[in-house]
Order: C-alpha cells, then sequence, then structure tokens
C-alpha cells in the first residue's frame, strides 16, 4: 500500500485515531501530581585499628592492621543492610529526637557501600529532618554500638574516622517520572492509527477507483467531488460521466 493511500485512510478516520491519544492525556492531567521530593545525605568513614603498643614489630603489626580494617570495612557494610542495624537506629533516633521511625521503611531507606578500608552509607527520606536525624543515628550507631556487630574483636570497638560533614539534599525527580505521560500518549496514538486501519479493513464501503478496481469489477463512470456552486452549467467538465468501453 503506498503511503498516499494511508494518508487517505487517516484523512478519513482521523478522529478514530485521536480518541485514545485524546483520552490518555485528558486522564493524565486530571490525575497528574508532582513527583514528591526526596532528601538524601551521606558520609563515609574510615575503619584503621591502632597497633598494639607491644608489637615487637610494628609495620607487620600496621600491615596486618590495614588488612584488618578492609575484613571489619566488610563486615560492618553487611551489619548496615540488616534490619538489626535499622531497629538500632530507629531506636537511637527515637530516644534523641523523640521520632519513631519504621525499622522496615528505614532500612528501605538506607544503602552501604565499601572499598577497601572506607565505608560509606547513605540515607533517603521524605523530608529533610528525618534524613537529617536518621543519619545522626546511623553515625551513633556506627561509630559506638559496632562492637556488638564484631565479635572478631573480642568486645572491643572498630575505630571509625568520619570523613565528611553529612549535607541534607534533595534528588532531582527521575527522567521515567518526567516521560511517563508523553509516553503513554504516544503509545495511545499508535493505538488510535491501528483503530483507524482496522477501521479501514471492515469498511464495506467502495470509496475510490482503486477500491473497486481491487474487486474486478469494471468501471461504469465517475463522477467528481462537487467543487463552487451546486448548479453546473450542463455539458461542463464536473457533470461530466466518462463511460468505460463495452466489454
Amino acid at each position: 500500500m503506498e503511503f498516499r493511500r494511508y494518508w487517505t485512510i487517516l484523512r478519513r478516520y482521523w478522529l478514530l485515531a485521536l480518541i485514545p491519544a485524546a483520552l490518555v492525556l485528558a486522564l493524565g492531567l486530571a490525575t497528574w501530581r508532582p513527583a514528591p521530593t526526596v532528601y538524601t545525605v551521606g558520609v563515609r568513614f574510615l575503619v584503621g585499628q591502632p597497633p598494639g603498643a607491644a608489637a615487637a614489630d610494628l609495620d607487620e603489626q600496621r600491615y596486618y592492621n590495614w588488612l584488618t580494617s578492609e575484613y571489619i570495612v566488610n563486615a560492618l557494610n553487611d551489619w548496615v543492610r540488616g534490619i538489626r542495624f535499622a531497629q538500632a537506629v530507629g531506636a537511637r533516633v527515637e530516644q534523641d529526637t523523640g521520632t519513631r521511625l519504621d525499622p522496615a521503611a528505614l532500612q528501605a531507606g538506607l544503602a552501604a557501600d565499601n572499598a577497601r578500608s572506607m565505608l560509606t552509607v547513605s540515607v533517603t527520606a521524605g523530608d529533610p529532618d528525618t534524613a537529617r536525624a536518621m543519619i545522626d543515628g546511623v553515625i551513633a550507631v556506627l561509630t559506638e554500638d559496632n562492637a556488638a556487630a564484631l565479635p572478631q574483636l573480642a568486645g572491643q570497638p572498630a575505630v571509625l574516622t568520619q570523613l565528611d560533614e553529612p549535607l541534607v539534599a534533595p534528588i532531582a525527580p527521575g527522567l521515567r517520572g518526567q516521560l511517563d505521560l508523553p509516553l503513554r500518549v504516544v503509545l495511545a496514538l499508535v493505538a488510535g492509527l491501528g483503530l483507524a486501519l482496522l477501521a479501514h479493513y471492515f469498511d464495506p464501503t467502495v470509496r475510490d477507483r482503486a477500491a473497486l478496481e481491487q474487486l474486478g469489477l469494471p468501471l461504469l463512470g465517475a463522477i467528481p467531488r462537487e467543487t463552487g456552486s451546486r448548479f453546473q452549467v450542463p455539458g461542463s467538465r464536473e457533470s461530466a460521466l466518462p463511460l468505460a468501453p463495452n466489454p
């Protein structure tokens, strides 16, 4: 089918093609709500165990301390991602600020990563005050209560050095949320074009010479589209009926 043929079909059924897109656009605009602002804050810690005072070879002791620090960071990373850490942070936040946080929601807003002896922890919350309270609780639990999570240290807490001052910052809305409605409108428009082609397929009306020729019927004459005045001069071009030769 030629492109001109498609264009003719779309001109005939343009309203049917636009109805799905118009409905999706109207519904999307009626139910649209701006994406809520989300806040995040992160902090980095450097873990380092000091060498023992009775160590005979301080260089060798420092090496093993650095190696031990990497194992400690891995253990702390696993601890931060667990529900017990979220419960401990929630209890600390409630003790300091009186705000009660759901441990499951708090765990969902926690993220941790590590590289060698460095541990990075970040939290995400719906408002800046909650994010600040959460990161303060995280810092307190990590630096003061980590001995319970590290039985290898025989009750001694790991030494964590805070490298950053936590700063709460908003997170910009994602690209997916911004393109959600336009993508739905485009998909609805494609569906409308499909409906227009389907309506043409089931339309039994013969509307032009090409459709008649596809049926294998002889063309006896063609009446051109009416233009200008409703009354035409007899014998003019508009009133002519070209006849096909008799078979």
